[in-house]
Formats: C-alpha cells, sequence, structure tokens
C-alpha cells in the first residue's frame, strides 16, 4: 500500500512538473490514501476478490493531481513554511500591524493624509506643507529621518522649501545599554570581548541610528575603533522598509506627484542603500578598494585599515586615526590661512580623483567624517555610504566639469545628455538655449558660483523631461556636503571656483593649455574632452563593427516614427479611418433593418428591426460628421 502511495504522488508531481517538499508530499499521500479507499469501496464488485482495478489507479492518481494543483494555485510552493515559520508570520504581522497604525497616527496628527489619498487641501502650497512632512518623518523613527534625508539631497526633484526644510532633520540617538552590545560582540566574535581585546571602552564615542563606535585596543598594542551594530535593528529597519516600499506603490497609484517623481524608484534605491549600511562587510570591501586605488595614486590622503580577522557582518573593528574631526580638531584653530587652503585643496583633490578616476566616492564628506591628523594629514572614515559610477558616467561627468569651466552651452548639453536618463524624445535646441541662460547667469565674469548652482542646474533639466539617475543625484550631494565642510576648514570656500584652478593645473601639467591656445582657431576644454572621448571610443566601436561584417551578423536598426509628430500623425490617420469605416458600416446595416417587414414588435405599431435601424442611422450620421469636422479642421491647420 505505501508503495502505490509513493508511486501516485511522485505520478502526480511529475505530471505537474512540480518540485515539492516533505509537508506538502505528505498530504498528497493522504489524500492518495484516503482516494484509493473510496474508489475501492465504489468500484470494488463481489467477484473481484479484493483486486484493485486500472480504473481505482487512474481516478487515484487524478485525485492526487488535482489536490497538488489546487493546492499550488492557492499557496505556491515556497511560501508556506513550517508551522514555526507561521508563527513567526504572524507576529511579523502584527508587529507591523502595530507600526502602520503608529505611523497613520502621526500623517494624521499632522495634516498629512488628504497627500497620501490624492485630495489635497486647496490653497496649502509646499511652505506650509514641507514642516510637517518633516516633523511627521523625525517622529516616524531613524528609518524615515534617514530617508528624509536623502530626500533633501534630491533637488532635481523637490521644490526648493522642501529641500531647505528636510535638510534640518537630525536624529539624536541615545547609545545601547552596554549588556546588550556586549552579548552581541561576543556573539559575533566568537569569544568574549575580554579575550578578544586588551582593553575595551564601554562608553561609546558616537552613536547613530543603525550602530555606534567604541574605543579599544589589541592584543598587538595598536588602538582601533570598533563599530558595532544595534542588537535588534535589522529587523526594525526591514519593517520599516517596507512599509515605505508598500507606501510607495500606493502613492504612485493614488497621486500624480508620486508618479512624477518615481516614488517606487526612490523607496527601492533607499532600501538597497540602507541594506548595504547593515552589512558591515560592504564598507569594509569599501574601505579595501579606497585604499587600494589610494596606493596607485600616491595619495596623501589616509583612510583607515580593516581588521579583518575582528570584523564580520555586524562588527567593523578598523585602525584608529590619531587626530580629530576638522569640525570640533582643537588643531584647527591654530593654523594659518595657508595651511587651511592647503588641507581644503588637498581633500577637494582627493575627492576629485575618487570621483574622476576611481570611481568609488565617499558619499558623506561631512565634518564629522573628515579627519584633521595631528601630523597636518588628511584621513577619510565611514565608508559605508559611497557612490559607485561606471566609466561612462565619469566621462560624461568630466565633459560636463569641462563645459562648466569653459562657459560652453553646446558642450554642457551634450554631457548632460550623457549623465542623465535621456527620454525618447528631448528638444535640444531648446535645452542647449536654456542652458546657455543658466551659464550667463551663474557664471558671469565676475560672478562667485557655489555648488548650489547644481541643484538650479538639475531642477532645469528636469523641466525638460530629463530624469536624473540616483548615483549622479548622490554625487552631486556629496559634492554639497563637501562644500560645507571646506568651508568650515576655510570661511568663504568656492568649491566651484577651486575645481576650475584644479583643471586648469592638471591640463597646464599635461602641456594641453598651451596647445590649445596656440592654435590658430581657439578650441575650448570641452570641445576637447568631447573630441578625446570619441577617439578613445573609436577603436572598439570600429572593432565590433568589422567582427560583426566578418561574421555576417551586421545589421542595421531603423525605428519607424520615431519622431512624436509622426506618430500623432499616423494616429489620427487611423483614427479617421477608423471612424469611416465604422460611419459606414452602421449606415448599411440601418438601411438593411429599415428595409425588413415583419418580425418582433417592440410596442403597437413598432417593430423592433426598425427601432435598431433609426438607432443606427442616427449614430452613423453623428459619426460621419464628426469625420467630416476632423477632415475640415485638419485642411484648416
Amino acid at each position: 500500500m505505501t508503495a502505490f502511495i509513493a508511486a501516485f504522488v511522485v505520478g502526480a508531481r511529475r505530471l505537474l512538473g512540480l518540485r515539492i517538499g516533505t509537508v506538502r508530499s505528505l498530504l498528497a499521500g493522504l489524500v492518495s490514501f484516503a482516494g484509493l479507499a473510496v474508489f475501492s469501496l465504489l468500484m470494488q464488485r463481489p467477484e473481484q476478490h479484493g483486486v484493485l482495478t486500472g480504473v481505482q489507479f487512474g481516478c487515484t492518481l487524478v485525485v492526487t493531481t488535482g489536490f497538488l494543483a489546487v493546492l499550488e494555485v492557492l499557496a505556491p510552493s515556497g511560501t508556506v513554511g513550517w508551522p514555526l515559520d507561521w508563527v513567526r508570520a504572524v507576529r511579523s504581522r502584527i508587529a507591523r500591524t502595530r507600526r502602520y497604525s503608529q505611523i497613520a497616527s502621526i500623517v494624521m496628527r499632522h495634516g498629512l493624509r488628504p497627500y497620501l489619498t490624492g485630495r489635497p487641501h486647496r490653497g496649502r502650497g509646499g511652505a506650509t506643507l514641507a514642516r510637517p512632512l518633516r516633523l511627521a518623518l523625525e517622529q516616524g523613527g531613524a528609518t524615515f529621518v534617514k530617508l528624509g534625508q536623502v530626500l533633501s539631497t534630491r533637488q532635481d526633484l523637490l521644490p526648493p522649501e522642501f529641500v531647505r526644510e528636510l535638510g534640518r532633520l537630525h536624529h539624536q540617538v541615545p547609545p545601547e545599554p552596554w549588556p546588550a552590545v556586549c552579548e552581541s560582540l561576543g556573539r559575533e566574535l566568537g569569544v568574549p570581548v575580554e579575550e578578544a581585546f586588551a582593553r575595551f571602552d564601554r562608553v561609546p564615542i558616537a552613536a547613530a541610528s543603525i550602530a555606534q563606535v567604541h574605543t579599544a585596543r589589541t592584543h598587538s598594542g595598536q588602538e582601533v575603533v570598533v563599530k558595532v551594530r544595534r542588537p535588534g535593528i535589522e529587523e526594525l529597519v526591514r519593517r520599516d522598509l517596507e512599509i515605505i516600499r508598500r507606501l510607495a506603490k500606493a502613492l504612485e497609484r493614488r497621486t500624480r506627484w508620486a508618479r512624477t517623481i518615481g516614488a517606487r524608484e526612490l523607496a527601492e534605491g533607499f532600501a538597497e542603500s540602507v541594506h548595504e549600511e547593515l552589512d558591515f562587510r560592504v564598507e569594509a570591501a569599501n574601505l579595501a578598494a579606497a585604499a587600494g586605488a589610494r596606493a596607485r595614486r600616491a595619495s596623501v590622503i589616509r583612510v583607515p585599515a580593516v581588521h579583518t580577522e575582528l570584523s564580520g557582518e555586524r562588527v567593523l573593528v578598523l585602525e584608529r586615526l590619531s587626530g580629530g574631526p576638522v569640525g570640533t580638531a582643537p588643531k584647527l584653530l591654530g593654523m594659518t590661512h595657508e595651511e587651511r587652503m592647503r588641507f581644503a585643496r588637498e581633500l577637494l583633490a582627493e575627492m576629485f580623483e575618487q570621483l574622476m578616476t576611481d570611481g568609488l566616492f565617499h558619499a558623506d564628506p561631512h565634518p564629522g567624517n573628515v579627519l584633521l591628523l595631528d601630523d597636518g594629514g588628511v584621513g577619510l572614515v565611514d565608508f559605508g555610504s559611497v557612490c559607485r559610477i561606471d566609466a561612462g558616467v565619469r566621462s560624461g561627468l568630466r565633459a560636463f566639469l569641462l563645459a562648466l569651466h569653459a562657459g560652453d552651452a553646446a558642450a554642457l548639453c551634450d554631457a548632460l545628455l550623457i549623465i542623465v536618463t535621456r527620454p525618447d524624445e528631448v528638444d535640444e535646441q531648446q535645452l542647449e538655449r536654456a542652458l546657455g541662460r543658466f551659464l550667463s547667469r551663474h557664471f558671469a565674469v565676475g560672478g562667485t558660483p557655489n555648488v548650489e548652482v547644481f541643484g538650479d542646474l538639475f531642477r532645469l533639466v528636469s523641466r525638460h523631461g530629463l530624469a536624473v539617475p540616483p548615483e549622479v543625484a548622490a554625487v552631486f550631494r556629496a559634492l554639497g556636503t563637501l562644500e560645507g565642510t571646506l568651508m568650515a576648514v576655510v570661511p568663504g570656500f568656492s568649491l566651484v571656483d577651486e575645481a576650475r584652478r584644479l583643471v586648469d593645473d592638471r591640463l597646464s601639467r599635461r602641456g594641453v593649455a598651451s596647445a590649445i591656445s596656440s592654435g590658430a582657431h581657439p578650441v575650448s576644454l570641452a570641445e576637447l574632452a568631447s573630441v578625446w572621448e570619441l577617439i578613445r571610443r573609436m577603436p572598439r566601436r570600429l572593432e565590433r563593427v568589422t567582427s560583426a561584417l566578418e561574421q555576417g551578423r551586421l545589421g542595421v536598426g531603423v525605428r519607424l516614427f520615431a519622431n512624436a509628430r509622426d506618430r500623432q500623425y499616423i494616429r489620427s490617420l487611423v483614427h479617421e479611418v477608423l471612424l469611416t469605416f465604422i460611419a459606414a458600416t452602421g449606415g448599411v446595416m440601418s438601411a438593411v433593418l429599415l428595409s425588413i417587414r415583419g418580425g418582433p414588435v417592440v410596442v403597437p405599431g413598432i417593430p423592433f428591426f426598425q427601432l435598431l435601424g433609426y438607432h443606427l442611422l442616427v449614430v452613423a450620421g453623428a459619426l460621419g460628421l464628426r469625420v467630416l469636422f476632423l477632415i475640415s479642421r485638419g485642411s484648416s491647420d
């Protein structure tokens, strides 16, 4: 009997092409046993003496297959786990529901509910909405505060009043009690804290929403800092991120403003960055990559070394750099203006090398993450938030900065179309004119542009239907943060002016500036960069074309009706043809129906076919008039 039941289960699984687990196999076996017993009683004849027939086997197999099919439709494989998983899922749902109620009460308290349902109050502008939104995010907790901080950097998406208000978000988090931190450290290290370190300071030197930082000393005598993830923070962040994702989907369905800014894409990008910050192994890899790039360039900027033998997913042990943050370093007060300028220029040069050469850029260079070392050097810490950009975007950013430097609107337009997401249709001529006005307004002779011009620039391109990718927005957010840090070192420091000077110095060292100025026809730096990028890409493109030609794979792709006006013309033509066809068909059918005598009668004296024919005649006449109107309007245009 057991062999028969196993055969039924395996046969049903093969028929459906499924891979099922132990629980489903046991359930299918019970159904097979019950089905076999029922069919044996129903189909058993006295003369068979207990011998099972092929019909009974077939019916049992059909029942088993149907049971598995229905179960797979109602609860697909992998969605239902063991009873312990059910209990955990119920607890998680209860916790999420409780969190939903908390967030809903915060939203109601600050009057934001109409904006989430797509029915905002009339007369309430952005200036009055920005402050309640900031207060609601602050009360929402660490994850929502971090979301607001990220949104405050998206000057291409949000109005200036929202950017200013969200930029005031700060979240002071009390440190985690030492017993919980000690237990978490012991689990991650595999040994008690006293055995892993020669000294460990229980009072943290910094506490953030995700982690806190302690100082310690290894058994080899090295001073280190230990970054510990807060116990239980992963479940809280995961729940909040799930709520943010669901809220973004609902907002895109209900509101136009959420669809305009791409709320779902923003939520997914934010969730991905937060997940990376939760895993300290990502930060360790970022530090290793930054140290390798620094060694290749012989940079004077120092980054802490990672003690990999003591680090893991929840704990990160780093070399302790001797110095203090530039915002609070006493040594900064004793530096002359020339020393401060040297410090600021070294930091700016390092950041531009990371941006233009390495492709791994520190995304949060605020004064707390930039150290003034005891020997006068510069140190960078906290690589949990970095920006990665590929070679194509780096090339576009180089051309972008050179175009700004040269004041070339045409080159600036070309560079922007490389680094932003380009739609199918864009009026390049109008965009170039707008960029020319932008350059004349912000980069006129005698002006002192600052990093805020980038926000104005990306608000300009967003009005032309161009979308700024998250990594590019992160770059300009980091540049804005960097300028604030540099101004803390040197009051009045202009990042844009110093960046232009940095470009001039590098071009002078390479002899490019003299080559440009000595020509009969002066060439702008941006034009030279564009030509260089074209020359650099030419060999690879030629190799691809010749290889495809040699293998017989060379083809030409042509997009029919790529222009929006062409598509509109074809659409209107088809529309008119269809209306004409429907009107003519309705007229013919009405004539046929009116010619029919007899048939059912709706009311005395009104046959059904004639009633229907007259209605069709009216519809055909209305459609015919519509076609004539469209044709006459088109001819007058």
